[in-house]
C-alpha cells in the first residue's frame, strides 16, 4: 500500500494535461481575472431562452464564452418551426402538395435527405408504400350516394372521400378519425376505411371532420412526433418539462442542460453522471430499487423460526424468542432450538451452552458465515449509498439557496456593502460550482461502490483523490455559505469584503481544480495505477496564478513543497503547491490552506 506522501506524489509529480471540467476539450490557461478563475464545465450552457426563471438562466448562461455547445433546446414553437420548413423543402424539391410532404416525412421519421433518397430511387414504390396516389380519383358527381360504412344515402354535400374517391358519410368519417385519434400517435397514418385501400388520409381531411377536441390531440400527435421519430432529438425527461433537445451525436460530451435547469444524460436519458458510465449508472439505480437489498438485509438481521421459517429480526432482550401467531413457536435465537429443552442448565436466558459447544464443532459455521457475509455486503452498500445519499440532498439544498441568492441575497448584499450586483457574481459562479460538484461527488460513490476489492492500489487512489475534492467542495461551501452571513448581516459597508471576494473566488477555483484531478481520473479508469499497485504520472492541477506548470521536484515520501511552491509567475504571485492557490510574493503562508511556502 502507497502512503499518504505517495499518493500525493502521484497529484505532484505529474502531467499538466489542462481540460476543460466536464467537457472534454482543452482549458483556457489564462485565469487572470476573476471571471476566468470561475470553472467551466458542461454542465451548465448557455440558451437563448425566453424562460424567466433567473437559476435556470444562470444555469445556462455559466458556460456561454467557453465553448460551443454541441445541442440546441427546442421549444414547442421551434419545433412548429422545424416542422414547416422541412415540410417546404420537400414540397418544393419533389413539387407534391404539403399534406403529401408531411405523410412523407412522418414516414420516414422526419428525415429530409431520406425522404429525398427513398423518392428519387424509387417514386412509385414510395408512393405505394405511404399512400400517396399519383392521380388522384375525383369524388362521384352524383346527387346522392351510399356510405360503405353504415350503407345509408346521403346527399353529395353530406358525404366526403380520400384521394382514393372511396366515399363515407361525414358521420361515419368523424367516428373513424375520433376512434383512430382515441387510439394514439398511429393516426397520424391514418389509411383509407376501406379494408381493401391503403390510400392516406390527409391532415386537411382531419381539420375538416375532426371535432375541436380530437383536432388538438391530432396536432399534439403531430407535434411530438417530430422529437419521438427522430433519432438526433429527445424529450427533456424533467416532469412537467415541454423542451427537447436536438443533439449532435459524436460532438463530444454527452450532459445536456435543458432550459428548465434539469441537465441529463443524453445517451441513458438519466440525471447527468459524468465521470461514471451509462452502464454504472444503470446498475446502481436497479440495486437501490431491487428486492435484492431487502433480501440481504433479512438475512443479515433476522433468522428463521425453526417451525413456519418466517423471518424473525431481534433487536432487545433474552434469547427467548416466541413467534407470532398463528405459530408461536419458543425457540433459543442462538441455536434455533425448541425453548422446552432450555433452561439455567443450558446458560439462562442470555446464553446457550448447546450454541457454543455445536459452534465449536463447526455446525453453525457456514450459515454464520452466509449470514456474516450477508451482513458486511449490506454494511458495504449502506455506506456508499448513504453518501450517495447525502450528496444528492445536499445538491437539492445548494440549488435552492443559489436561487435564494439571486433572487434575494444578492440585491441584500449590494445595499449592505455598496457593490453593484454585476461586482457579485463570483458568489453566483461559486454556488454554481458547488451545485456541480455535489452532483460530481454523489456519483464517485457509485463509482466507488464498484470498484472491485482486490485492486488495493486504485481503491486508494480513488479514496485519496475522492477525499481531496471532498475537502475542497467543503472548504468552499463552508465559506460560500457560513462566512456570506456576516457580510449579509453587516450593518454597513465590511472593510474586508474584497478580501472575502479573492478568497472565495480562489475556493471555487481550487475546488474546480481538485474535480478536474478526479474527473479526468475516473474517466480514464484510474489508469495512472498500474497492475502492480503501483502508478503512474498523474495530471497536476492548473495553476490558479496563470502561467507556472513547474512539476515537483520532490523525492519519495518526502512531505516538503518547498521547492515548487517557491514558483513565481509574471504577476508577482507564487503558486501553493498543495492547493494551487495564487497568493502576494510578500506572504510565506498560503492564504488559502494556510502551508507554508
Amino acid at each position: 500500500m502507497e502512503s499518504e506522501d505517495e499518493l500525493e506524489m502521484m497529484m505532484d509529480d505529474s502531467n499538466d494535461d489542462d481540460y476543460e471540467f466536464f467537457g472534454g476539450g482543452e482549458a483556457d490557461d489564462d485565469d487572470d481575472d476573476l471571471d476566468d478563475v470561475i470553472m467551466d464545465y458542461d454542465g451548465f450552457i448557455d440558451h437563448d431562452s425566453d424562460d424567466s426563471d433567473d437559476l435556470s438562466s444562470s444555469l445556462s448562461h455559466h458556460h456561454h464564452h467557453h465553448r460551443s455547445q454541441n445541442y440546441t433546446i427546442l421549444r414547442e414553437a421551434d419545433i412548429q418551426q422545424l416542422q414547416e420548413e422541412n415540410i417546404t423543402k420537400i414540397s418544393m424539391v419533389l413539387s407534391i402538395p404539403r399534406d403529401a410532404a408531411s405523410i412523407l416525412l412522418r414516414h420516414y421519421n422526419w428525415s429530409v435527405s431520406k425522404v429525398n433518397d427513398e423518392w428519387f430511387a424509387d417514386e412509385e414504390k414510395v408512393r405505394r408504400t405511404v399512400g400517396l396516389l399519383e392521380n388522384p380519383i375525383p369524388f362521384p358527381d352524383v346527387k346522392e350516394l351510399t356510405c360503405g360504412i353504415c350503407f345509408e344515402t346521403y346527399p353529395h354535400d353530406r358525404m366526403s372521400s380520400a384521394a382514393c374517391g372511396h366515399p363515407f358519410c361525414v358521420t361515419c368519417w368523424q367516428g373513424y378519425i375520433s376512434t383512430a385519434i382515441n387510439d394514439g400517435p398511429g393516426c397520424l397514418m391514418l389509411r383509407c376505411p376501406d379494408p381493401s385501400c391503403g390510400a392516406a388520409v390527409c391532415q386537411d381531411m382531419v381539420n375538416k371532420l375532426a371535432s375541436k377536441d380530437d383536432k388538438e390531440r391530432y396536432n399534439r400527435y403531430f407535434l411530438r412526433s417530430f422529437v419521438e421519430n427522430n433519432r438526433k432529438t429527445k424529450w427533456c425527461p424533467a416532469p412537467g418539462c415541454d423542451h427537447a433537445v436536438d443533439f449532435i451525436v459524436g460532438g463530444g460530451s454527452y450532459d445536456v442542460t435543458c432550459h428548465c435547469s434539469y441537465s441529463f444524460c443524453w445517451n441513458c436519458a438519466e440525471e447527468a453522471h459524468r465521470p461514471v458510465d451509462c452502464g454504472t449508472v444503470a446498475t446502481w439505480i436497479l440495486k437501490n430499487s431491487a428486492e435484492s437489498e431487502n433480501m440481504n438485509w433479512i438475512l443479515a438481521n433476522s433468522k428463521p423460526c425453526p417451525k413456519c421459517k418466517r423471518p424473525i429480526e431481534k433487536n432487545q432482550g433474552c434469547m427467548h424468542i416466541t413467534c407470532t401467531p398463528p405459530c408461536k413457536f419458543e425457540f433459543c435465537w442462538l441455536c434455533l432450538g425448541a425453548w422446552t429443552e432450555h433452561g439455567e442448565r443450558t446458560g439462562g436466558f442470555y446464553a446457550c451452552n448447546r450454541y457454543e459447544a455445536a459452534k465449536q464443532e463447526g455446525v453453525f459455521d457456514e450459515t454464520e458465515k452466509r449470514r456474516e457475509m450477508a451482513k458486511n455486503s449490506l454494511e458495504r452498500y449502506t455506506h456508499y449509498y448513504e453518501r450517495w445519499a447525502t450528496n444528492q440532498s445536499s445538491r437539492q439544498r445548494a440549488l435552492e439557496n443559489l436561487h435564494q441568492m439571486q433572487t434575494v441575497h444578492l440585491e441584500k448584499l449590494s445595499d449592505k456593502q455598496c457593490q453593484p450586483e454585476s461586482q457579485l457574481k463570483f458568489i453566483i459562479e461559486a454556488w454554481l460550482q458547488i451545485v456541480e460538484c455535489r452532483r460530481v461527488l454523489k456519483w464517485t460513490y457509485a463509482y466507488g461502490y464498484y470498484l472491485p476489492e482486490h485492486e488495493h492500489a486504485k481503491k486508494q487512489f480513488f479514496e485519496y483523490l475522492q477525499g481531496e475534492a471532498e475537502s475542497g467542495l467543503e472548504r468552499l461551501h463552508q465559506c460560500a455559505e457560513k462566512e456570506f452571513q456576516g457580510y449579509l448581516n453587516a450593518e454597513g459597508p465590511s472593510k474586508d469584503f474584497n478580501e472575502f471576494r479573492t478568497k472565495l473566488a480562489g475556493l471555487t477555483s481550487v475546488t474546480k481544480n481538485y474535480f478536474e484531478n478526479l474527473v479526468r481520473a475516473l474517466e480514464n479508469g484510474l489508469s495512472d495505477v498500474d497492475s502492480q499497485g503501483g502508478c503512474s504520472r498523474a495530471g497536476s492541477s492548473k495553476n490558479l496564478g496563470g502561467g507556472s506548470k513547474g512539476k515537483s521536484n520532490r523525492g519519495k515520501g518526502t512531505t516538503s513543497r518547498s521547492n515548487s511552491s517557491r514558483n513565481i509567475d509574471d504577476s508577482g504571485h507564487w503558486s501553493c503547491e498543495y492547493c494551487t492557490f495564487a497568493n502576494a510574493r510578500s506572504v510565506a503562508v498560503c492564504q488559502m490552506c494556510q502551508q507554508r511556502r
